[in-house]
Protein backbone atom coordinates (compact mmCIF):
# COMPACT_ATOMS: atom_id res chain seq x y z
CA UNK A 1 0.00 0.00 0.00
CA UNK A 2 1.39 3.38 -1.00
CA UNK A 3 1.71 6.32 1.38
CA UNK A 4 0.34 9.77 0.63
CA UNK A 5 0.41 13.30 1.92
CA UNK A 6 -2.86 15.17 2.46
CA UNK A 7 -2.24 17.25 -0.67
CA UNK A 8 -1.63 14.12 -2.76
CA UNK A 9 -4.84 12.44 -1.56
CA UNK A 10 -6.91 15.57 -2.24
CA UNK A 11 -5.45 15.91 -5.72
CA UNK A 12 -5.82 12.21 -6.64
CA UNK A 13 -9.41 12.05 -5.43
CA UNK A 14 -10.55 15.14 -7.32
CA UNK A 15 -8.66 14.19 -10.49
CA UNK A 16 -10.10 10.67 -10.44
CA UNK A 17 -13.66 11.91 -10.40
CA UNK A 18 -12.92 14.72 -12.81
CA UNK A 19 -11.70 12.02 -15.22
CA UNK A 20 -15.05 10.29 -14.68
CA UNK A 21 -17.11 13.29 -15.78
CA UNK A 22 -17.48 15.16 -12.47
CA UNK A 23 -17.14 18.92 -12.08
CA UNK A 24 -14.83 19.97 -9.22
CA UNK A 25 -16.66 22.52 -7.03
CA UNK A 26 -15.00 24.54 -4.25
CA UNK A 27 -15.69 24.00 -0.57
CA UNK A 28 -18.69 25.88 0.78
CA UNK A 29 -18.38 28.10 3.84
CA UNK A 30 -18.12 26.51 7.28
CA UNK A 31 -21.12 28.70 8.21
CA UNK A 32 -24.31 27.19 6.71
CA UNK A 33 -26.68 29.36 4.68
CA UNK A 34 -30.11 29.85 6.24
CA UNK A 35 -29.90 26.72 8.35
CA UNK A 36 -30.95 27.13 11.99
CA UNK A 37 -30.45 23.42 12.75
CA UNK A 38 -26.66 23.61 13.12
CA UNK A 39 -24.04 26.26 13.80
CA UNK A 40 -21.50 24.91 11.33
CA UNK A 41 -21.26 22.85 8.16
CA UNK A 42 -20.98 19.40 9.71
CA UNK A 43 -20.63 17.10 6.69
CA UNK A 44 -19.73 17.15 3.03
CA UNK A 45 -23.35 16.68 2.01
CA UNK A 46 -24.60 19.59 4.15
CA UNK A 47 -24.21 22.41 1.56
CA UNK A 48 -25.64 20.18 -1.18
CA UNK A 49 -28.90 19.23 0.55
CA UNK A 50 -31.06 21.57 -1.61
CA UNK A 51 -29.69 19.83 -4.71
CA UNK A 52 -30.12 16.38 -3.21
CA UNK A 53 -33.72 17.45 -2.55
CA UNK A 54 -34.30 18.24 -6.21
CA UNK A 55 -32.97 21.70 -7.05
CA UNK A 56 -30.77 21.90 -10.16
CA UNK A 57 -27.11 22.50 -9.41
CA UNK A 58 -25.55 25.04 -11.78
CA UNK A 59 -22.46 22.84 -12.28
CA UNK A 60 -24.46 19.81 -13.40
CA UNK A 61 -25.40 16.37 -12.08
CA UNK A 62 -21.91 14.98 -11.36
CA UNK A 63 -19.91 16.85 -8.73
CA UNK A 64 -16.83 16.30 -6.58
CA UNK A 65 -15.30 18.42 -3.83
CA UNK A 66 -13.29 18.73 -0.64
CA UNK A 67 -15.55 20.27 2.01
CA UNK A 68 -14.44 22.06 5.17
CA UNK A 69 -16.42 20.61 8.12
CA UNK A 70 -16.67 21.46 11.82
CA UNK A 71 -18.17 19.29 14.55
CA UNK A 72 -17.86 20.26 18.20
CA UNK A 73 -20.12 17.64 19.81
CA UNK A 74 -17.10 15.55 20.85
CA UNK A 75 -14.88 18.48 21.82
CA UNK A 76 -14.02 16.90 25.16
CA UNK A 77 -12.55 13.89 23.32
CA UNK A 78 -10.11 16.02 21.31
CA UNK A 79 -6.57 15.08 22.26
CA UNK A 80 -7.05 11.33 21.79
CA UNK A 81 -5.91 9.56 18.61
CA UNK A 82 -8.85 10.37 16.35
CA UNK A 83 -11.18 13.17 17.43
CA UNK A 84 -11.02 16.52 15.63
CA UNK A 85 -13.25 19.61 15.59
CA UNK A 86 -12.26 20.59 12.03
CA UNK A 87 -11.85 18.00 9.30
CA UNK A 88 -11.92 17.78 5.51
CA UNK A 89 -14.40 15.54 3.70
CA UNK A 90 -13.74 14.27 0.19
CA UNK A 91 -16.94 13.57 -1.72
CA UNK A 92 -18.48 12.79 -5.09
CA UNK A 93 -22.11 13.24 -6.01
CA UNK A 94 -24.64 11.99 -8.50
CA UNK A 95 -27.74 14.18 -8.66
CA UNK A 96 -30.18 11.92 -10.48
CA UNK A 97 -27.41 10.65 -12.76
CA UNK A 98 -25.48 7.38 -12.14
CA UNK A 99 -26.31 5.01 -9.30
CA UNK A 100 -24.97 1.91 -7.54
CA UNK A 101 -23.04 0.19 -10.31
CA UNK A 102 -20.93 3.21 -11.20
CA UNK A 103 -20.47 4.34 -7.60
CA UNK A 104 -19.28 0.93 -6.42
CA UNK A 105 -17.06 0.21 -9.42
CA UNK A 106 -15.40 3.61 -9.14
CA UNK A 107 -14.92 3.21 -5.39
CA UNK A 108 -13.24 -0.14 -6.01
CA UNK A 109 -11.06 1.29 -8.75
CA UNK A 110 -9.92 4.27 -6.67
CA UNK A 111 -9.14 2.10 -3.64
CA UNK A 112 -7.32 -0.76 -5.36
CA UNK A 113 -5.82 0.52 -8.62
CA UNK A 114 -2.05 1.06 -8.51
CA UNK A 115 -2.71 4.31 -10.34
CA UNK A 116 -4.63 5.59 -7.32
CA UNK A 117 -4.50 4.30 -3.70
CA UNK A 118 -3.21 0.83 -4.56
CA UNK A 119 -4.65 -0.89 -1.48
CA UNK A 120 -4.33 -4.68 -1.44
CA UNK A 121 -7.92 -6.00 -1.89
CA UNK A 122 -7.22 -8.52 0.88
CA UNK A 123 -6.91 -5.58 3.29
CA UNK A 124 -10.39 -4.26 2.45
CA UNK A 125 -13.80 -5.14 3.88
CA UNK A 126 -17.25 -3.85 2.97
CA UNK A 127 -20.65 -3.63 4.64
CA UNK A 128 -24.10 -3.36 3.04
CA UNK A 129 -27.65 -2.98 4.37
CA UNK A 130 -29.16 -6.25 5.63
CA UNK A 131 -32.77 -5.10 5.20
CA UNK A 132 -35.64 -4.73 7.68
CA UNK A 133 -39.42 -4.42 7.77
CA UNK A 134 -39.19 -1.04 5.97
CA UNK A 135 -36.77 -1.76 3.13
CA UNK A 136 -35.34 -4.86 1.46
CA UNK A 137 -31.81 -6.20 1.80
CA UNK A 138 -29.42 -4.38 -0.54
CA UNK A 139 -28.58 -7.47 -2.57
CA UNK A 140 -27.67 -5.29 -5.55
CA UNK A 141 -24.79 -3.63 -3.70
CA UNK A 142 -23.64 -7.00 -2.36
CA UNK A 143 -23.64 -8.55 -5.82
CA UNK A 144 -21.77 -5.60 -7.29
CA UNK A 145 -18.98 -5.94 -4.70
CA UNK A 146 -18.78 -9.66 -5.49
CA UNK A 147 -18.57 -8.74 -9.16
CA UNK A 148 -15.58 -6.53 -8.34
CA UNK A 149 -13.85 -9.58 -6.85
CA UNK A 150 -14.55 -9.09 -3.12
CA UNK A 151 -14.45 -12.39 -1.19
CA UNK A 152 -17.57 -13.45 0.70
CA UNK A 153 -15.81 -13.32 4.06
CA UNK A 154 -14.91 -9.66 3.40
CA UNK A 155 -18.56 -8.67 2.84
CA UNK A 156 -20.97 -8.06 5.72
CA UNK A 157 -24.72 -7.47 5.86
CA UNK A 158 -25.33 -5.03 8.74
CA UNK A 159 -28.51 -3.45 10.19
CA UNK A 160 -29.92 0.02 9.62
CA UNK A 161 -27.95 1.60 12.47
CA UNK A 162 -24.79 0.76 10.51
CA UNK A 163 -25.88 0.96 6.88
CA UNK A 164 -28.89 3.23 6.47
CA UNK A 165 -28.70 6.99 5.86
CA UNK A 166 -31.43 9.52 6.63
CA UNK A 167 -31.15 13.25 7.40
CA UNK A 168 -34.23 13.17 9.61
CA UNK A 169 -37.56 11.42 10.27
CA UNK A 170 -38.94 12.31 6.81
CA UNK A 171 -37.46 12.92 3.37
CA UNK A 172 -34.84 11.26 1.12
CA UNK A 173 -33.07 8.26 2.63
CA UNK A 174 -31.59 4.94 1.65
CA UNK A 175 -29.03 2.21 2.23
CA UNK A 176 -25.33 2.83 2.16
CA UNK A 177 -22.23 0.73 1.70
CA UNK A 178 -19.15 1.36 3.81
CA UNK A 179 -15.51 0.55 3.08
CA UNK A 180 -12.96 -0.50 5.70
CA UNK A 181 -9.26 -1.17 6.05
CA UNK A 182 -8.59 -4.44 7.90
CA UNK A 183 -5.87 -3.82 10.49
CA UNK A 184 -3.38 -6.29 11.94
CA UNK A 185 -5.56 -6.77 15.04
CA UNK A 186 -6.89 -10.30 15.52
CA UNK A 187 -10.69 -10.81 15.30
CA UNK A 188 -12.40 -10.17 18.63
CA UNK A 189 -14.46 -13.34 18.23
CA UNK A 190 -16.26 -15.57 15.72
CA UNK A 191 -18.74 -12.78 14.87
CA UNK A 192 -16.16 -10.01 14.50
CA UNK A 193 -17.32 -7.54 11.84
CA UNK A 194 -17.17 -3.83 10.94
CA UNK A 195 -20.00 -3.35 13.44
CA UNK A 196 -17.54 -4.10 16.27
CA UNK A 197 -15.57 -1.48 18.16
CA UNK A 198 -12.56 -3.77 18.54
CA UNK A 199 -10.40 -1.78 16.11
CA UNK A 200 -9.90 -4.52 13.51
CA UNK A 201 -11.94 -2.61 10.89
CA UNK A 202 -11.33 1.10 10.22
CA UNK A 203 -13.85 2.90 8.00
CA UNK A 204 -12.39 5.09 5.27
CA UNK A 205 -15.25 5.67 2.79
CA UNK A 206 -19.02 5.59 2.58
CA UNK A 207 -21.33 5.51 -0.46
CA UNK A 208 -24.92 6.55 0.29
CA UNK A 209 -27.68 5.53 -2.11
CA UNK A 210 -30.68 7.85 -1.75
CA UNK A 211 -33.41 5.81 -3.38
CA UNK A 212 -36.42 6.23 -1.06
CA UNK A 213 -38.57 9.00 0.36
CA UNK A 214 -39.92 8.50 3.88
CA UNK A 215 -43.42 9.94 4.14
CA UNK A 216 -44.87 11.51 7.33
CA UNK A 217 -46.67 8.25 8.11
CA UNK A 218 -43.29 6.48 8.21
CA UNK A 219 -43.74 4.50 5.01
CA UNK A 220 -41.20 4.49 2.18
CA UNK A 221 -41.77 5.24 -1.49
CA UNK A 222 -39.19 5.05 -4.31
CA UNK A 223 -37.61 8.37 -5.28
CA UNK A 224 -38.20 9.46 -8.85
CA UNK A 225 -34.71 11.00 -8.88
CA UNK A 226 -32.11 8.87 -7.10
CA UNK A 227 -28.84 10.33 -5.82
CA UNK A 228 -25.42 9.13 -4.71
CA UNK A 229 -23.54 10.90 -1.91
CA UNK A 230 -20.10 9.71 -0.81
CA UNK A 231 -17.77 10.78 1.97
CA UNK A 232 -14.11 10.03 2.69
CA UNK A 233 -12.58 11.72 5.74
CA UNK A 234 -9.21 13.04 4.61
CA UNK A 235 -7.38 12.99 7.95
CA UNK A 236 -8.55 9.52 8.94
CA UNK A 237 -7.78 8.09 5.49
CA UNK A 238 -4.27 9.57 5.49
CA UNK A 239 -3.74 8.12 8.97
CA UNK A 240 -4.83 4.64 7.86
CA UNK A 241 -2.98 4.70 4.52
CA UNK A 242 0.27 5.68 6.21
CA UNK A 243 -0.05 3.15 9.01
CA UNK A 244 -0.19 5.80 11.75
CA UNK A 245 -1.90 5.31 15.09
CA UNK A 246 -3.15 8.89 15.35
CA UNK A 247 -4.43 11.55 12.96
CA UNK A 248 -2.06 13.93 14.75
CA UNK A 249 0.91 11.88 13.54
CA UNK A 250 0.17 12.75 9.88
CA UNK A 251 1.25 15.71 7.76
CA UNK A 252 -2.14 17.30 8.45
CA UNK A 253 -0.68 18.28 11.85
CA UNK A 254 3.10 17.85 11.64
CA UNK A 255 3.85 21.49 10.71
CA UNK A 256 1.49 22.80 13.38
CA UNK A 257 2.95 20.58 16.10
CA UNK A 258 6.49 21.53 15.05
CA UNK A 259 5.63 25.18 15.69
CA UNK A 260 4.04 24.41 19.06
CA UNK A 261 7.13 22.44 20.14
CA UNK A 262 9.38 25.29 19.05
CA UNK A 263 7.36 27.87 21.00
CA UNK A 264 6.90 25.72 24.13
CA UNK A 265 10.40 24.27 24.24
CA UNK A 266 8.91 20.82 24.85
CA UNK A 267 8.84 17.62 22.78
CA UNK A 268 5.65 16.12 21.42
CA UNK A 269 5.15 12.46 22.32
CA UNK A 270 7.31 12.24 25.44
CA UNK A 271 4.85 13.16 28.19
CA UNK A 272 1.16 12.10 27.78
CA UNK A 273 -0.22 15.27 29.40
CA UNK A 274 1.96 17.53 27.26
CA UNK A 275 1.09 15.53 24.13
CA UNK A 276 -2.65 15.85 24.82
CA UNK A 277 -2.32 19.60 25.44
CA UNK A 278 -0.35 20.06 22.20
CA UNK A 279 -2.98 18.13 20.24
CA UNK A 280 -5.78 20.28 21.69
CA UNK A 281 -3.86 23.47 20.86
CA UNK A 282 -3.20 22.24 17.32
CA UNK A 283 -6.80 21.15 16.71
CA UNK A 284 -8.49 24.18 18.28
CA UNK A 285 -6.18 26.71 16.61
CA UNK A 286 -6.70 24.99 13.25
CA UNK A 287 -10.48 25.08 13.66
CA UNK A 288 -10.49 28.68 14.90
CA UNK A 289 -8.34 29.69 11.91
CA UNK A 290 -10.88 28.12 9.54
CA UNK A 291 -13.77 29.97 11.24
CA UNK A 292 -11.96 33.33 11.38
CA UNK A 293 -10.68 32.94 7.82
CA UNK A 294 -14.09 32.12 6.40
CA UNK A 295 -15.68 34.58 4.00
CA UNK A 296 -18.59 35.09 6.38
CA UNK A 297 -16.44 36.90 8.90
CA UNK A 298 -17.32 35.27 12.25
CA UNK A 299 -15.34 36.72 15.16
CA UNK A 300 -15.31 35.80 18.89
CA UNK A 301 -18.50 36.74 20.73
CA UNK A 302 -20.92 35.38 23.31
CA UNK A 303 -23.50 33.99 20.85
CA UNK A 304 -23.76 31.28 18.23
CA UNK A 305 -20.67 30.57 16.10
CA UNK A 306 -18.78 33.37 17.84
CA UNK A 307 -19.31 31.66 21.18
CA UNK A 308 -17.89 28.37 19.92
CA UNK A 309 -14.96 30.26 18.38
CA UNK A 310 -14.25 32.03 21.67
CA UNK A 311 -14.41 28.73 23.52
CA UNK A 312 -11.93 27.10 21.12
CA UNK A 313 -9.43 29.95 21.35
CA UNK A 314 -9.66 30.26 25.12
CA UNK A 315 -9.31 26.53 25.66
CA UNK A 316 -6.21 26.56 23.44
CA UNK A 317 -4.79 29.46 25.46
CA UNK A 318 -5.36 27.61 28.72
CA UNK A 319 -3.66 24.48 27.36
CA UNK A 320 -0.81 26.67 26.17
CA UNK A 321 -0.35 28.06 29.65
CA UNK A 322 -0.10 24.51 30.99
CA UNK A 323 2.83 23.64 28.72
CA UNK A 324 4.59 26.99 28.91
CA UNK A 325 3.64 28.60 25.60
CA UNK A 326 4.61 32.29 25.61
CA UNK A 327 1.79 34.84 25.55
CA UNK A 328 0.27 35.61 22.13
CA UNK A 329 1.50 32.32 20.62
CA UNK A 330 -1.72 31.36 18.83
CA UNK A 331 -1.29 33.95 16.08
CA UNK A 332 2.12 32.46 15.26
CA UNK A 333 0.63 28.96 15.17
CA UNK A 334 -2.27 30.19 13.03
CA UNK A 335 0.20 31.67 10.51
CA UNK A 336 1.63 28.17 9.97
CA UNK A 337 -1.91 26.86 9.40
CA UNK A 338 -2.72 29.62 6.90
CA UNK A 339 0.48 28.93 4.96
CA UNK A 340 -0.31 25.20 4.89
CA UNK A 341 -3.94 25.49 3.78
CA UNK A 342 -3.99 28.65 1.63
CA UNK A 343 -3.30 26.69 -1.60
CA UNK A 344 -6.50 24.71 -0.91
CA UNK A 345 -8.60 27.43 0.71
CA UNK A 346 -7.43 30.79 -0.69
CA UNK A 347 -9.88 32.72 1.49
CA UNK A 348 -7.48 32.12 4.39
CA UNK A 349 -4.82 34.21 2.68
CA UNK A 350 -7.31 36.91 1.73
CA UNK A 351 -8.42 37.16 5.37
CA UNK A 352 -5.01 36.56 6.97
CA UNK A 353 -4.77 40.03 8.51
CA UNK A 354 -8.08 39.79 10.37
CA UNK A 355 -7.38 36.18 11.42
CA UNK A 356 -4.09 37.04 13.09
CA UNK A 357 -5.48 40.25 14.60
CA UNK A 358 -8.44 38.41 16.13
CA UNK A 359 -6.22 35.72 17.62
CA UNK A 360 -4.04 38.35 19.26
CA UNK A 361 -7.01 40.39 20.50
CA UNK A 362 -8.88 37.40 21.94
CA UNK A 363 -5.75 35.99 23.55
CA UNK A 364 -4.99 39.34 25.16
CA UNK A 365 -8.59 39.69 26.39
CA UNK A 366 -8.55 36.24 27.86
CA UNK A 367 -5.13 36.43 29.47
CA UNK A 368 -6.14 39.67 31.22
CA UNK A 369 -9.20 38.09 32.79
CA UNK A 370 -7.99 34.52 33.15
CA UNK A 371 -5.60 35.14 36.03
CA UNK A 372 -8.27 37.09 37.92
CA UNK A 373 -10.88 34.46 37.13
CA UNK A 374 -8.66 31.58 38.24
CA UNK A 375 -8.10 33.34 41.55
CA UNK A 376 -11.87 33.79 41.89
CA UNK A 377 -12.43 30.13 41.03
CA UNK A 378 -9.94 28.94 43.64
CA UNK A 379 -11.55 31.25 46.19
CA UNK A 380 -14.97 29.72 45.45
CA UNK A 381 -13.57 26.18 45.73
CA UNK A 382 -12.00 27.00 49.11
CA UNK A 383 -15.45 28.00 50.40
CA UNK A 384 -17.18 24.75 49.47
CA UNK A 385 -16.77 23.37 53.00
CA UNK A 386 -16.89 19.72 51.99
CA UNK A 387 -19.42 20.10 49.18
CA UNK A 388 -18.41 18.56 45.85
CA UNK A 389 -20.47 20.90 43.65
CA UNK A 390 -19.91 24.48 42.56
CA UNK A 391 -23.21 26.38 42.51
CA UNK A 392 -24.75 27.82 39.34
CA UNK A 393 -24.54 31.45 40.45
CA UNK A 394 -20.77 31.19 40.96
CA UNK A 395 -20.39 29.55 37.54
CA UNK A 396 -22.42 32.35 35.97
CA UNK A 397 -20.35 34.99 37.79
CA UNK A 398 -17.19 33.41 36.33
CA UNK A 399 -18.76 33.63 32.87
CA UNK A 400 -20.28 37.10 33.20
CA UNK A 401 -17.33 38.80 34.90
CA UNK A 402 -14.30 36.83 33.77
CA UNK A 403 -15.39 35.35 30.44
CA UNK A 404 -15.20 31.71 31.52
CA UNK A 405 -17.40 29.53 29.27
CA UNK A 406 -19.41 27.11 31.41
CA UNK A 407 -17.49 24.26 29.74
CA UNK A 408 -14.24 25.65 31.07
CA UNK A 409 -15.60 25.95 34.61
CA UNK A 410 -16.83 22.34 34.37
CA UNK A 411 -13.40 21.27 33.13
CA UNK A 412 -11.56 23.11 35.93
CA UNK A 413 -13.93 21.64 38.51
CA UNK A 414 -13.53 18.14 37.08
CA UNK A 415 -9.76 18.39 37.41
CA UNK A 416 -10.36 18.85 41.15
CA UNK A 417 -12.94 16.07 41.45
CA UNK A 418 -15.85 18.51 41.60
CA UNK A 419 -19.05 19.03 39.59
CA UNK A 420 -20.92 22.20 38.61
CA UNK A 421 -24.64 22.94 38.93
CA UNK A 422 -25.12 23.45 35.19
CA UNK A 423 -28.92 23.66 35.49
CA UNK A 424 -28.50 26.48 38.00
CA UNK A 425 -26.03 28.17 35.68
CA UNK A 426 -28.53 27.89 32.78
CA UNK A 427 -31.21 29.66 34.82
CA UNK A 428 -28.92 32.65 35.36
CA UNK A 429 -27.76 32.44 31.79
CA UNK A 430 -31.09 32.36 29.95
CA UNK A 431 -31.09 36.10 29.37
CA UNK A 432 -28.10 35.50 27.12
CA UNK A 433 -28.36 33.77 23.74
CA UNK A 434 -25.18 31.69 24.05
CA UNK A 435 -25.25 27.93 24.09
CA UNK A 436 -24.98 26.03 27.30
CA UNK A 437 -23.22 22.68 27.31
CA UNK A 438 -26.36 20.93 28.56
CA UNK A 439 -28.83 22.38 26.09
CA UNK A 440 -26.96 22.62 22.80
CA UNK A 441 -28.83 19.74 21.18
CA UNK A 442 -32.26 21.28 21.79
CA UNK A 443 -31.45 24.86 20.86
CA UNK A 444 -32.31 24.84 17.18
CA UNK A 445 -35.33 23.68 15.25
CA UNK A 446 -35.80 23.24 11.52
CA UNK A 447 -33.04 22.64 9.02
CA UNK A 448 -31.37 23.33 5.73
CA UNK A 449 -33.64 20.89 3.96
CA UNK A 450 -36.60 23.12 4.82
CA UNK A 451 -37.72 24.50 1.47
CA UNK A 452 -41.19 25.45 2.69
CA UNK A 453 -43.09 28.45 1.35
CA UNK A 454 -42.37 30.43 4.53
CA UNK A 455 -38.64 29.76 4.24
CA UNK A 456 -38.69 30.83 0.58
CA UNK A 457 -40.51 34.06 1.46
CA UNK A 458 -38.10 34.92 4.27
CA UNK A 459 -35.10 34.07 2.12
CA UNK A 460 -36.42 36.38 -0.59
CA UNK A 461 -36.73 39.14 2.03
CA UNK A 462 -32.98 38.84 2.79
CA UNK A 463 -32.25 39.80 -0.83
CA UNK A 464 -34.43 42.90 -0.59
CA UNK A 465 -32.96 43.81 2.79
CA UNK A 466 -29.42 43.45 1.47
CA UNK A 467 -30.20 45.74 -1.47
CA UNK A 468 -31.80 48.34 0.81
CA UNK A 469 -28.85 48.36 3.20
CA UNK A 470 -26.43 48.91 0.31
CA UNK A 471 -28.56 51.82 -0.91
CA UNK A 472 -29.06 53.51 2.48
CA UNK A 473 -25.68 52.87 4.14
CA UNK A 474 -23.03 52.15 1.50
CA UNK A 475 -22.40 50.05 -1.60
CA UNK A 476 -19.60 48.46 0.44
CA UNK A 477 -22.05 46.75 2.79
CA UNK A 478 -21.48 43.00 2.45
CA UNK A 479 -23.53 40.06 3.69
CA UNK A 480 -21.78 38.19 6.49
CA UNK A 481 -24.30 35.42 7.01
CA UNK A 482 -28.01 34.82 7.45
CA UNK A 483 -30.26 32.54 9.43
CA UNK A 484 -33.92 31.73 8.92
CA UNK A 485 -36.46 30.14 11.26
CA UNK A 486 -40.19 29.80 10.54
CA UNK A 487 -40.77 32.96 12.60
CA UNK A 488 -38.10 35.42 11.43
CA UNK A 489 -35.00 36.17 9.40
CA UNK A 490 -31.63 37.20 10.76
CA UNK A 491 -29.18 39.03 8.50
CA UNK A 492 -25.55 39.87 9.36
CA UNK A 493 -23.70 42.53 7.36
CA UNK A 494 -20.46 44.47 7.45
CA UNK A 495 -20.89 47.93 9.00
CA UNK A 496 -18.84 49.67 11.66
CA UNK A 497 -21.51 51.45 13.75
CA UNK A 498 -25.04 51.26 15.10
CA UNK A 499 -27.67 52.28 12.56
CA UNK A 500 -29.77 55.34 13.32
CA UNK A 501 -33.56 55.20 13.66
CA UNK A 502 -33.83 57.17 10.44
CA UNK A 503 -31.62 54.70 8.56
CA UNK A 504 -33.61 51.74 9.84
CA UNK A 505 -36.87 53.42 8.78
CA UNK A 506 -35.45 54.10 5.30
CA UNK A 507 -34.33 50.49 4.89
CA UNK A 508 -37.69 49.15 6.05
CA UNK A 509 -39.55 51.50 3.69
CA UNK A 510 -37.41 50.47 0.69
CA UNK A 511 -38.09 46.78 1.32
CA UNK A 512 -41.83 47.41 1.67
CA UNK A 513 -41.84 49.46 -1.54
CA UNK A 514 -40.27 46.50 -3.37
CA UNK A 515 -42.89 44.18 -1.86
CA UNK A 516 -45.75 46.47 -2.91
CA UNK A 517 -44.34 46.65 -6.45
CA UNK A 518 -44.80 42.85 -6.65
CA UNK A 519 -41.76 42.29 -8.85
CA UNK A 520 -41.36 38.83 -10.41
CA UNK A 521 -38.46 36.82 -8.97
CA UNK A 522 -36.60 35.36 -11.95
CA UNK A 523 -33.68 32.94 -12.07
CA UNK A 524 -31.04 32.52 -14.77
CA UNK A 525 -28.04 30.19 -14.90
CA UNK A 526 -24.83 31.74 -16.21
CA UNK A 527 -21.07 31.85 -15.74
CA UNK A 528 -19.56 33.84 -12.87
CA UNK A 529 -18.12 36.32 -15.39
CA UNK A 530 -21.53 36.84 -16.99
CA UNK A 531 -23.08 37.39 -13.57
CA UNK A 532 -20.46 40.00 -12.71
CA UNK A 533 -20.92 41.77 -16.02
CA UNK A 534 -24.65 42.06 -15.26
CA UNK A 535 -23.88 43.62 -11.88
CA UNK A 536 -24.91 40.63 -9.76
CA UNK A 537 -23.66 40.55 -6.19
CA UNK A 538 -21.59 37.41 -5.62
CA UNK A 539 -20.48 37.58 -2.04
CA UNK A 540 -20.05 33.85 -1.65
CA UNK A 541 -19.55 32.99 -5.29
CA UNK A 542 -16.46 30.84 -4.71
CA UNK A 543 -18.62 28.00 -3.44
CA UNK A 544 -20.88 27.74 -6.43
CA UNK A 545 -18.47 26.58 -9.12
CA UNK A 546 -18.12 28.02 -12.59
CA UNK A 547 -21.83 28.29 -13.36
CA UNK A 548 -24.16 30.05 -10.95
CA UNK A 549 -27.82 30.87 -10.40
CA UNK A 550 -28.65 34.59 -10.49
CA UNK A 551 -31.94 35.75 -8.95
CA UNK A 552 -33.35 39.08 -10.10
CA UNK A 553 -36.13 41.04 -8.38
CA UNK A 554 -37.11 43.89 -10.68
CA UNK A 555 -34.63 46.78 -10.66
CA UNK A 556 -33.98 46.28 -6.93
CA UNK A 557 -31.86 43.16 -6.48
CA UNK A 558 -29.64 40.85 -8.54
CA UNK A 559 -27.74 38.21 -6.53
CA UNK A 560 -25.94 34.92 -6.97
CA UNK A 561 -27.75 32.46 -4.71
CA UNK A 562 -28.68 28.82 -4.24
CA UNK A 563 -31.60 29.05 -1.81
CA UNK A 564 -35.39 28.78 -2.21
CA UNK A 565 -37.29 31.90 -3.33
CA UNK A 566 -40.80 33.24 -3.70
CA UNK A 567 -42.10 33.73 -7.25
CA UNK A 568 -43.07 37.41 -6.69
CA UNK A 569 -41.97 39.95 -4.08
CA UNK A 570 -45.63 40.62 -3.25
CA UNK A 571 -45.83 37.21 -1.60
CA UNK A 572 -43.88 38.67 1.35
CA UNK A 573 -46.94 40.89 2.18
CA UNK A 574 -44.95 43.26 4.44
CA UNK A 575 -41.57 43.67 6.17
CA UNK A 576 -40.76 44.88 9.68
CA UNK A 577 -37.37 45.24 11.39
CA UNK A 578 -37.55 44.04 14.99
CA UNK A 579 -33.98 44.65 16.12
CA UNK A 580 -30.60 45.97 14.99
CA UNK A 581 -27.55 45.08 17.08
CA UNK A 582 -23.86 44.25 17.04
CA UNK A 583 -22.97 40.72 15.98
CA UNK A 584 -19.19 40.97 16.30
CA UNK A 585 -16.43 43.45 15.54
CA UNK A 586 -17.37 45.33 12.37
CA UNK A 587 -20.50 43.22 11.82
CA UNK A 588 -24.10 44.31 12.55
CA UNK A 589 -27.19 42.11 12.78
CA UNK A 590 -30.82 42.75 11.82
CA UNK A 591 -33.75 40.58 12.86
CA UNK A 592 -36.96 41.05 10.92
CA UNK A 593 -40.34 39.47 10.16
CA UNK A 594 -42.66 39.42 7.15
CA UNK A 595 -46.44 39.55 6.95
CA UNK A 596 -48.73 36.55 7.15
CA UNK A 597 -50.31 35.40 3.91
CA UNK A 598 -54.08 35.45 3.65
CA UNK A 599 -55.76 32.03 3.55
Amino acid sequence: MQTYTSAELRAKFLQFFKDHGHVVIPSASVIPDNDPSVLFTTAGMHPLVPYLMGQTHPSGSRLTDVQKCIRTGDIDEVGDNSHLTFFEMLGNWSLGDYFKREAISWSWEFLTSEKYLGIDPNRLAFSVFEGNEDAPRDQEAYDLWREMGVAEDHLFFLPAKNNWWAPGPVGPCGPDTEMFIITDKEPCGPNCSPACDCGRYLEIWNDVFMQFNRKPDGSLEPLAKRNVDTGMGLERTICVLNGKKSVYDTDAFSYILDKIQELAGKTYGEDPAVTRAMRIIADHTRTATMILGDEKGVTPSNVDQGYVLRRLIRRAVRMGMQIGLPENSLASISKVIIDQFAPVYPELLRNEKIVLEQFSLEEQRFERTLKQGLREFEKAVSKLNGSTQLDGLTAFHLYDTYGFPIEMTVELASERGLSVDEAGFAEHFKAHQALSHAGAEQRFKGGLADTSEQTARLHTATHLLHAALRKVLSPDVAQKGSNITPERLRFDFSFSRKMTKEELAQVQDLVNEAIQADYPVTCEEMSVDEAKSQGAIGLFESKYGERVKVYTMGPVSKEICGGPHASHTGELVSFKIQKEESSSAGVRRIKAVIGAKAD
